[in-house]
């Protein structure tokens, strides 16, 4: 192929080069960019390079020049992510449960592509982990993830099957397909549920790792104001993993050393009340369900639900229950 074809590309390969290869502690030289270049097919020389790489900076591209003999070029700000950004998005993916570990391990691959150089590519690659985390197995999860929030930008309602697991590890469906009213995708206890109203159940919530053959139906979106604008994250911070009910006020009493606990589980708008100088209380509205019990019972003493009487019964029943077993 003629050299003079590719003339065109060349400040183009520099710039990928640059972004893949250079480091302030690793700048390229000159002479690797012009063999870089041959590669390519493309003719350079010095003089050719420096034109091309102040064209690049006077674009806005953060290239350093570094004169003399050890000299060469870096960007300083190479990519939309620093590094310790990428280690956060990455371990986030790899947390992530209702992700499945083959769409982790492409999304990881995806990630470390953002890195500035191959090398701290490596690097974060050498670190993942991923072996041993409990993941989804639902590989259309992304796909379900995309098609709901195509239905929540059109307001129109979806039609879905919904499955639970047997003890084979097998999908048993229910047997009514749903059909429900989205509103928001949420994450609780690692899981996306996603918020709806249905006719039958009112405000509701739905595992998406277990929602199949979701499609958009031409129904216009129930209204639901319990699950419009701030109502919609108010109803997610209330429920606890999703579980549908009553909202109901709960005053509870919790020792000093969880402050940092009740803060992370019910956000910072709470009004917190000094008991005494190990105690405090607080009043917050929540779904009561098995999951809320079991979330205050593993505290042990250091939490006690004070008020209504018919939660405290609820909370003592499930006590029973569990110790009945032994």
């Amino acid at each position: 192929m003629p050299k003079s074809e590719n003339q065109k590309q060349k400040i183009l390969f520099i710039m990928d080069y640059l972004q893949t290869h250079s480091h302030k502690d690793h700048p390229v030289k000159t002479a690797e960019i012009i063999a870089m270049l041959n590669e390519h097919d493309i003719d350079s020389d010095r003089k050719t390079v420096y034109s091309d790489v102040k064209a690049l900076q006077e674009y806005g591209l953060d290239i350093v020049s570094i004169p003399g003999r050890n000299g060469g070029f870096y960007i300083a700000s190479p990519k939309d992510f620093e590094l310790p950004e990428l280690k956060l998005l990455i371990d986030a993916v790899l947390s992530s449960r209702y992700l499945t570990e083959s769409k982790s391990h492409t999304l990881v691959k995806k990630l470390c592509r953002l890195c500035g150089t191959d090398k701290e590519a490596e690097l974060i690659q050498r670190s993942v982990i991923v072996s041993g985390r409990v993941k989804s197995m639902n590989e259309t999860i992304l796909i379900n993830v995309d098609t709901i929030q195509d239905a929540i930008a059109k307001s129109k309602q979806i039609r879905f099957r919904y499955f639970d697991w047997n003890i084979k590890g097998q999908r048993q469906y229910r047997e009514k397909e749903y059909l429900a009213s989205p509103y928001g995708l949420c994450q609780d206890n690692e899981n996306c549920y996603l918020l709806s109203h249905t006719e039958r159940h009112g405000v509701t919530s739905f595992r998406v790792d277990r929602m199949s053959n979701i499609e958009i139906t031409d129904k216009k979106r129930l209204p639901c104001p319990e699950l419009t604008g701030k109502a919609l994250i108010e109803q997610a911070n209330r429920r606890f993993q999703m579980y549908s009910g009553d909202t109901v006020n709960v005053k509870m009493r919790f020792h000093k050393d969880l402050v940092n606990t009740v803060f992370d589980r019910f956000g910072r708008d709470m009004m917190i009340i000094p008991e005494d100088a190990d105690h405090f209380n607080i009043t917050v509205p929540v779904v009561v369900s098995p999951m809320f019990l079991s979330w205050v019972i593993g505290f042990g003493k250091k939490a006690k639900i004070l008020y209504p009487q018919s939660v405290v019964d609820q909370y003592k029943a499930l006590c029973q229950d569990v110790l009945s077993q032994y």
